[in-house]
């Protein structure tokens, strides 16, 4: 499998969506559509993509604005953590009331720790990773050497947790035990910023003690 990997920043806080494209079947999932579903489409459509699911890393508003729409395009099935249902469905705990949005959301399949998604002809492994919402997860691509980390782990940074669910303490005991004993060479695609490796972060990140 040949994998493409394509970001559009979105939303109104800079969020990275993500597209996962198996360049073979020009099949794609959706990671985070963030927002402005139509744009979303539109570049999809264009490049003859084929949409088989979309997959949230957490619940926060500006990572789930644009869900509701490409689903409705495409009619495919939203994947998100089972640990996550509360925060997607309560706007106060999705924080979507701080932009008057209040946002309510139910995912069609539930995943846990562990689990191996098989879509699009990938593997995404989920690795729970608690602290900047009690759901939030990061897909691994062992043979791509691809972590795709939400917001739990950025460049040089790491996730708030001073949001409902959230904890400091969980976020670094994520990091330091589920994300930094994956090999050094593992390409890392945050939800805000830009991409960095397990290597550069166990090397440099300030927040990691």
């Amino acid at each position: 499998m040949n994998l493409a990997i394509r970001m559009m920043v979105l939303g109104p806080v800079q969020t990275n969506c993500y597209f996962l494209i198996n360049e073979d079947t020009k099949e794609v999932l959706i990671v985070d559509p963030a927002d402005r579903a139509q744009k979303i489409i539109e570049w999809i459509n264009s490049e003859g993509l084929k949409p088989v699911a979309i997959l949230l890393t957490h619940g926060h508003f500006d990572h789930i604005m644009g869900v509701a729409g490409v689903k409705k395009e495409y009619n495919i099935p939203i994947y998100a953590s089972r640990d996550e249902v509360e925060v997607l469905a309560d706007p106060q705990i999705n924080v979507s009331t701080m932009m008057g949005a209040y946002m309510s959301m139910k995912a069609d399949e539930l995943f846990s720790d562990g689990d191996v998604l098989e879509l699009a002809g990938m593997k995404l492994k989920v690795i729970s990773t608690p602290g900047h919402t009690i759901g939030s997860v990061c897909f691994y691509m062992e043979e791509e050497k691809v972590l795709i980390s939400g917001d739990t782990l950025f460049e040089a940074s790491v996730g708030r947790s001073d949001f409902p669910t959230g904890s400091s303490r969980q976020l670094i005991e994520s990091i330091k035990t589920r994300l930094f004993v994956l090999p050094d060479d593992t390409d890392v695609f945050p939800g805000h910023g830009g991409t960095t490796s397990i290597a550069y972060e166990k090397a440099h990140n300030p927040f990691i003690y």
